[in-house]
């Protein structure tokens, strides 16, 4: 007895009977005060972080290209003129991300002039055209190529030479507001001393190759343009789906977990089966591994039947231990089952609650584009610097040109004799407070972006379990259910417990950034090849994975207590866990047979949902009509694959509701053990299905038969 005492007090002491208590208390004050100050400051300070970005940042940058003189394309003077236009594109270096290159341009030490339309044919100034005028063969043939300013009566020859005028004009299409060659052109260029024509082709597939071709780009548009609307009504299948999925549940949930756990049992005995088929077969021919020895090659163990009788232990073991627990567990699948038949009808009494997904979706984009405005801002605070460039520093006049040096690209009056100079965009300043800060502002951001969506995660949870514990403390179903649940526990949510759920997002965000530096410690010593420093960080990666998981659910269950009784944090985390710690075996039974029922409700819309769309879009599904009939597209498994995303989100959102209110209304079923005795003082507040597993029963007064929970 003394022994059963002591545990007990371990995980602390069964929470007493409150006759004041009656669901979620009303009367209840702010909580942890001080981190939500901390939290609002911190908000605050993100909030100035985004008007810095916004006052030194300059998105133009990233939407519009520059031409030589540092003049953006597709605005002001150049209004209609919002394409880019490299003399040799073949001298650009091309970066290894589309984001790199629209920042910082292609690196292109070539002039760069600003086009209404890109080039769509080959052409090439012919060796009889150096004596003519840049008048008669550019601006007269309207090609207006040439760099502003250049008159009409230079010769083509000079034009040429000091990089005026373009040599040559290939078949061009816009991407990222530039100029590209088409691929698979065929073209030949007269040989001109200023031009290298041996790599064109390599230069083409290699843009082409880093920044995508356009015609997969076009028809993935055009496939999207022809299937949006069909890919809606996937949708709207997996949304109906998802939410008869589980409003049926109250009616399927015991045959529907029994089918799972046979089914289960199946695959295993198949396993067993198989195994010892193999093995018999490889017994029979004598193929044993002391023939085969030690080897690397891991698919050579297939062919030797130790591998297939360890298989066979390893499922018969698994079999026999589900076996033992189904049968010495069977009483807690069953309170399993019927908490999820009620959380089923939670639900269906609360229909709002499953849309509210929908609120933290839109609350997580904000934050997500918040922090990617900002970021983007900040990157393009500094202000563009060019120097002097030359191809040929050794050409007569160009000996005392300051190559490397700042310059001005507005300034057309290059007091310099040599040809092919440039003024030529190099990076961006680092100078400012702004700029020196630049690293430390985008680290604030990242922060901020972890802990906001923790935040907003957090407050959907407490949201939920507020609305579903009024549910679950309602004596007389559906009587006394508050009139507006949802929006009650969603103010009472934001007046009381911002700093609470701030608490529990911030130690969550401390563990993911520092999984984050981890992974990028991991990516750089990968190249080391030490197999100690690799088994550590492997280790340290597992244990953060660990503990990320394991704060996740003590933060899930602590909002379910603040929702309820209006606790801080740690007293909330702490109750959370010791109740759950006195019921153990009961935890991990619902939390095993929920996880596989909602898999299987996942398996269930996402695979329907991925063959309906597959017999649809593949043209596989006759006779529906001409209103019906699949479009025609170029990738049909892009508009399925999108269908099969989107019904997983779908499916994840109604789901996630779904396990919250199992969880909510599995504490509150544990604190109703405790607390009450089925008395008429003490009555349960569990349904009739769970009293009859349990075999309890609340006592009534007489005359008073019909009264219902």
């Amino acid at each position: 007895m003394g022994g059963k005492q002591d545990e007990d007090e371990a995980y602390g002491k069964p929470a007493k009977y409150d006759p004041s208590f009656r669901g979620p208390i009303k009367n209840r004050s702010c909580t942890d005060v001080i981190c939500c100050v901390i939290f609002l400051l911190f908000i605050l300070g993100y909030i100035v972080v985004g008007i810095v970005a916004w006052v030194y940042g300059d998105p133009r940058q990233v939407l519009y290209p520059r031409n030589s003189t540092g003049a953006y394309c597709g605005m002001g003077q150049n209004k209609d003129k919002p394409y880019v236009l490299y003399f040799n594109i073949f001298s650009c270096i091309v970066a290894n991300n589309i984001i790199t290159v629209a920042q910082k341009g292609l690196q292109c030490p070539t002039p760069q002039v600003c086009v209404s339309s890109c080039p769509e044919a080959v052409w090439t100034v012919e060796k009889d055209q150096f004596s003519l005028t840049v008048g008669e063969v550019f601006y007269k043939e309207k090609k207006n190529f040439c760099l502003p300013g250049v008159p009409g009566n230079m010769t083509v020859l000079q034009s040429l030479q000091q990089e005026f005028c373009p040599s040559f004009l290939l078949p061009s299409t816009p991407a990222l507001g530039r100029c590209f060659p088409l691929p698979n052109t065929n073209f030949t260029l007269p040989e001109f001393p200023w031009i290298t024509n041996t790599t064109i082709t390599q230069g083409i597939s290699g843009l082409l190759d880093s920044l995508n071709a356009r015609d997969i780009t076009v028809k993935i548009f055009e496939d999207f343009a022809q299937s949006w609307y069909w890919i809606l009504v996937a949708l709207g299948v997996a949304l109906i789906l998802s939410l008869l999925f589980i409003l049926l549940l109250r009616l399927v949930a015991g045959p529907l977990v029994l089918v799972l756990i046979i089914g289960v049992l199946g695959v295993l005995a198949y396993g067993i089966y198989h195994c010892w088929e193999e093995y018999r077969v490889l017994r029979d021919k004598g193929a044993s591994i002391s023939q085969l020895g030690f080897t690397t090659n891991l698919s050579a163990y297939q062919s030797v039947q130790e591998t297939w009788l360890a298989a066979v232990i390893v499922l018969a073991v698994l079999e026999g231990i589900l076996l033992l627990l189904l049968i010495f567990l069977r009483q807690r699948i069953r309170i399993a089952i019927a908490l999820l038949k009620e959380a089923s009808k939670a639900v269906g009494q609360m229909m709002s609650t499953m849309f509210y997904p929908l609120v933290t979706f839109v609350l997580l984009v904000i934050c997500i584009a918040y922090w990617a405005m900002t970021a983007l801002y900040l990157a393009t605070s500094g202000q563009p610097q060019y120097v002097y460039w030359v191809s040929n520093a050794s050409a007569p006049g160009c000996e005392n040109v300051p190559v490397n040096t700042s310059c001005d690209p507005m300034d057309q009056s290059m007091n310099y004799s040599c040809p092919g100079l440039m003024c030529v965009f190099q990076s961006y300043a680092s100078t400012g407070l702004a700029q020196r800060s630049l690293f430390n502002l985008q680290i604030y951001g990242v922060l901020g972006l972890f802990w906001t969506l923790n935040w907003v995660l957090a407050l959907g949870q407490c949201v939920l379990a507020g609305a579903f514990a009024s549910f679950y403390w309602a004596f007389h179903k559906p009587r006394d259910i508050p009139t507006f649940p949802l929006s009650s526990a969603f103010i009472r949510t934001l007046r009381y417990h911002t700093g609470s759920l701030a608490f529990g997002a911030l130690i969550l965000t401390i563990v993911q950034i520092a999984r984050i530096i981890l992974e990028y410690i991991d990516h750089k010593l990968r190249g080391a090849q030490n197999p100690m420093a690799r088994c550590i960080m492997c280790c340290f990666k597992c244990c953060l994975w660990c503990l990320e998981k394991f704060i996740k659910f003590l933060n899930r269950n602590a909002y379910i207590m603040i929702a309820i009784y209006g606790k801080n944090f740690c007293v909330s985390a702490k109750n959370a866990f010791m109740l759950l710690m006195r019921n153990i075996v009961r935890v991990i039974v619902l939390d095993k047979v929920t996880d596989l029922l909602l898999f299987f409700g996942k398996l269930l819309v996402v695979g329907g949902v991925g063959v309906l769309s597959f017999f649809f879009f593949s043209g596989r599904i006759q006779g529906l009509g001409k209103d019906f009939e699949s479009p025609h597209l170029n990738y049909y498994w892009l508009p399925i694959m999108t269908s099969i995303l989107g019904a997983y989100v779908i499916a994840s959102g109604f789901f996630s509701v779904f396990s919250m209110c199992v969880d909510t209304l599995f504490l509150c079923f544990l604190e109703d053990l405790e607390r009450n005795d089925g008395s008429l003082d003490r009555p349960y507040y569990m349904s009739k299905g769970l009293l009859k597993i349990l075999g309890k029963k609340n006592q009534t007064p007489p005359g008073d038969k019909k009264r219902k929970k």
